[in-house]
């Protein structure tokens, strides 16, 4: 395990050295200059600036020094936003992107998983119709079109939440139903096409001529042998969850970190950019060898051996 987890990490920091070299190299690529504002200054405010920023040395040297900041932790400052830190930018939004990425994430599971199970379990029947219908909802529908949805319905109609804005953990509700709907529907699919698969197995049928009881065989044997698949998508959706809230947060106004990131993009801020590509980038990583990891807790005949998941 630990062999794995080293030669994982190694990878993680070569992925993230060439991630850093390609974004800088193709955010430098664009013709004009992060310091040009639409009020007119002098050409010497516009030395001094490019002077304190380190955009008057060469492209190479640029690199260099960012690469040295980068090892002592060091993200840089804004360009934009008052000269503050990007670490401090991070923090400071990060909190609400985490929050809904964790309710979202739960919600995900907890509500796919149950979708999934009843499906399995009434193959054919009405609840596995309707189930699969609220799937194919939740997938057929984005985000962007389910959000509004929401607002329009149960904000503007019902007024039961508020349209936008986080004043309280009820102003959750929208937007962690809006960004969980498609990871709900494709747990629920998933689940439910491996469960069946488990539950017309041999240990399933010789589970059942014991007389062991239906929810118990669910409990114990069909849901912990389906759960697999889910593990291996667990990887893709906390990252995706947590990095790829970009437009809900637009959408009802949540001072997360995707806010700033379409930000910096259009103000074209340098140090933001990279500081937010690189955290994004090392939440990625780190799911991924979660979820590897977690598939030796859920399945204890998965071995990782010689930097390979084996049976």
């Amino acid at each position: 395990m630990i062999r794995y987890i080293s030669k994982k990490i190694a990878f993680m920091i070569i992925s993230l050295f060439c991630l850093v070299t390609a974004t800088f190299v193709l955010m430098n690529a664009v013709p004009g200059s992060p310091l040009q504002s639409e009020k007119a200054t002098s050409e010497q405010i516009q030395k001094n600036l490019e002077a304190y920023y380190g955009l008057d040395k060469p492209l190479i040297v640029q690199y260099g020094i960012y690469l040295k900041n980068l090892t002592e932790g060091d993200l840089g400052i804004s360009m934009k936003k008052k000269f503050q830190a990007v670490d401090k930018i991070i923090a400071n939004s990060f909190k609400y992107s985490l929050k809904l990425g964790i309710a979202s994430i739960i919600t995900s599971v907890i509500v796919g998983c149950v979708l999934g199970i009843i499906s399995a379990m009434y193959h054919r029947k009405m609840l596995d119709n309707l189930s699969m219908i609220i799937a194919v909802i939740g997938l057929s529908v984005p985000s962007l079109v389910m959000a509004p949805l929401l607002q329009y319905l149960l904000a503007v109609k019902i007024r039961a939440f508020e349209v936008a804005g986080l004043n309280g953990p009820l102003d959750y509700v929208l937007p962690t139903i809006a960004l969980s709907s498609a990871s709900i529907a494709f747990i629920a699919r998933l689940i439910r096409s491996t469960m069946i698969e488990v539950l017309n197995s041999d240990f399933i049928k010789t589970a059942k001529s014991k007389g062991l009881a239906g929810h118990l065989i669910v409990w114990r044997h069909a849901l912990r042998n389906s759960m697999l698949p889910v593990v291996t998508f667990m990887g893709y959706l906390m990252a995706n969850v947590i990095t790829g809230s970009v437009v809900i947060e637009q959408i009802f106004a949540i001072p997360g970190l995707g806010k700033f990131f379409v930000q910096s993009v259009s103000d074209r801020d340098y140090p933001l950019i990279m500081g937010i590509t690189i955290f994004y980038a090392v939440i990625l990583m780190v799911s991924r060898l979660l979820a590897d990891i977690a598939y030796v807790l859920v399945d204890p005949r998965i071995r990782m051996s010689g930097g390979k998941v084996a049976k």
